[in-house]
């Protein structure tokens, strides 16, 4: 049995999240977690709400609210959602945690003693109207890249490059809209990345299963030459800037930058998972402490990789500690909403919120999996949408299960036959079945979330091909032995179907394995004799209410209406 650690990218705090957001990391996070469980190996999945840093601030402010009791009230609110859409996590964390603001300021401490952090006289934009210092994210402007008019201190949304709030063109305080800025001296802390760049270097190089996407971001960062990163801000929310645990001289008033401690908390969440549990959380990341043996994979946006391929493992690499560090890095494209991108800041698309409202959770789970932004970016539209659930879950799946669990209680009173001898079909179909199955399990392994649901939708529709080949609603006219062949068989791909679609369809699957008598969804093995008479005959079954409702043009209508999609797209 394998240890496998995989973390999902953390949620701002600051708003519910959008499909987007959902899209490139927690969804397939999921459905790896899920997979790898079926599996039989050990899993920890850890996430966390990101609460730390001006994001936190401007909302809570927006809000009318005081900042703790705002991300209080969200890290509930996205706990929430995330048990909605089925995301299994083992912990559910926040940044703000006492284990992260203890983890923080130890990482702080270890990498000054070693000589990869120091104190700088720094030059930053200065509000004379706010009457403070703007950390990154206080500043707005025009990014000097692609000339994007909304860029912001830290980063492009448009073209992601990392920025520095100074190189921004007419730079204005997010806080009170004000360009009445001047470039004062203030004192912050520096994470050296220059003094391990051929540490990072060496460490990319030997990431040899990384995808290309989340390889060409690291090289880029390290060909275009590391520069030292700024680790603390000038916040009254997030983590303090201590010296080993004392209050440090001239760093009064400021924190941590929340991309140093934020994670940080992929470490710190383990540990909440340990003190809430008895768990040990040692074992996951210690390389002393038997870290050496789990295989640690990350899911994120594209946007997040810079940080996770450059600055945290810097901080994990120069604490000089044995610190697990990632395996593979599974970056994602950009989800867009017809074209452009989906918005938090905005109210731009669909959020996990509203999206529950319309639709269950695994409409959305299939959807995204289906057309996830794995090798470029894509668009959702609401015609995408359709052709998943009408097409692919109505048509292929629905269809398959609900077709032949009512002949069976309609022909066999709702209870698996006895039958004679299988014949050719059932021989070509395990041939077909187990060629299904290892490319299956071979996309499921790779993390590759649309061939995943290629080969997933190829399996429902050897089902329907069967039917339509061996026909039982003629064979019970004439030959009732082999009609009842058939639908044992028949019944016993909806047990297989409810295991191999569970990583992607959780409601769905437990509900096609309640349907005929089934509860474990473990992952199937090579013996598809085996794993087709898992339904004994005898056994009850019976048809599960519609599994999935097709999408009419008049709902699309609205929900266009709603959320602003372009009606000539709907």
């Amino acid at each position: 049995m394998a240890r496998i650690l995989i973390t999902s990218a953390l949620p701002y705090i600051n708003g519910i999240k959008h499909l987007g957001n959902l899209a490139g990391s927690m969804a397939p996070a999921d459905v790896q977690a899920r997979f790898q469980r079926a599996r039989g190996n050990e899993v920890l999945f850890l996430c966390a709400t990101d609460e730390h840093g001006t994001p936190a601030e401007l909302a809570a402010q927006a809000a009318g609210m005081e900042v703790r009791a705002y991300c209080d009230a969200m890290h509930e609110a996205q706990k929430a959602l995330a048990a909605g859409f089925g995301l299994s996590f083992d912990w559910f964390g926040r940044t703000s945690s006492p284990q992260n603001a203890a983890l923080t300021q130890h990482f702080a401490d270890v990498l000054e003693d070693r000589g990869f952090i120091e104190e700088r006289v720094d030059r930053q934009l200065y509000s004379l109207d706010d009457q403070r210092f703007l950390p990154d994210r206080y500043v707005e402007g025009t990014c000097p890249i692609c000339g994007y008019g909304q860029a912001r201190g830290d980063q492009c949304d448009n073209c992601g490059s990392l920025l520095d709030p100074l190189e921004l063109k007419d730079p204005y305080s997010v806080i009170s809209k004000s360009r009445n800025l001047e470039v004062r001296e203030t004192r912050h802390l520096y994470l050296r990345q220059t003094g391990l760049e051929s540490d990072l270097r060496a460490w990319v190089d030997a990431r040899t299963d990384w995808p290309a996407l989340a390889r060409s971001i690291a090289y880029k960062h390290l060909d275009d030459g590391l520069i030292d990163r700024g680790i603390t801000r000038d916040l009254s929310w997030g983590v303090p800037v201590l010296r080993h645990g004392r209050p440090r001289p001239g760093m009064e008033g400021k924190v941590f930058y929340v991309w140093f401690d934020a994670p940080i908390e992929y470490i710190a969440a383990a540990q909440e998972w340990a003190d809430a549990t008895g768990g040990d959380w040692t074992r996951w990341w210690r390389l002393d402490q038997g870290a050496q043996d789990v295989r640690y994979i990350e899911f994120m946006g594209k946007d997040n990789v810079a940080f996770h391929s450059v600055s945290f493992p810097a901080t994990l690499l120069g604490s000089g500690e044995p610190w697990k560090t990632v395996d593979t890095l599974k970056a994602f494209n950009w989800l867009n909403w017809y074209g452009q991108p989906f918005s938090t800041s905005h109210q731009r698309g669909i959020f996990m919120d509203a999206a529950l409202e319309i639709l269950p959770a695994d409409i959305w789970r299939w959807c995204l999996t289906a057309y996830a932004p794995e090798h470029s970016d894509s668009s959702f539209t609401f015609d995408q949408l359709v052709a998943a659930v009408n097409r692919d879950l109505a048509d292929v799946l629905g269809n398959f299960v609900n077709r032949i669990l009512r002949f069976c209680e309609s022909r066999f009173e709702g209870v698996a036959p006895e039958g004679g001898e299988e014949g050719p079909l059932e021989a070509q179909l395990k041939a077909d079945l187990a060629a299904g199955l290892a490319e299956l399990t071979a996309q499921f392994e790779a993390m590759e979330s649309r061939k995943s649901a290629q080969a997933l939708r190829a399996l429902w529709s050897l089902g329907n091909v069967y039917l339509q080949e061996a026909a039982p609603w003629t064979a019970i006219k004439t030959d009732p032995v082999r009609a009842a062949v058939i639908v044992r068989t028949a019944i016993n791909l909806v047990a297989l179907y409810a295991r191999i679609s569970a990583p992607i369809l959780p409601y769905s699957a437990a509900a096609m394995a309640e349907a005929v008598g089934e509860s474990r969804l473990d992952w199937p093995g090579d013996d598809l004799a085996a794993e087709l008479a898992r339904v004994p005959a005898g056994r009850p079954v019976r048809s599960p209410p519609l599994l999935f409702a097709k999408i009419e043009p008049e709902q699309v209508a609205i929900w266009s209406q709603r959320f602003g999609a372009p009606v000539e797209a709907a």
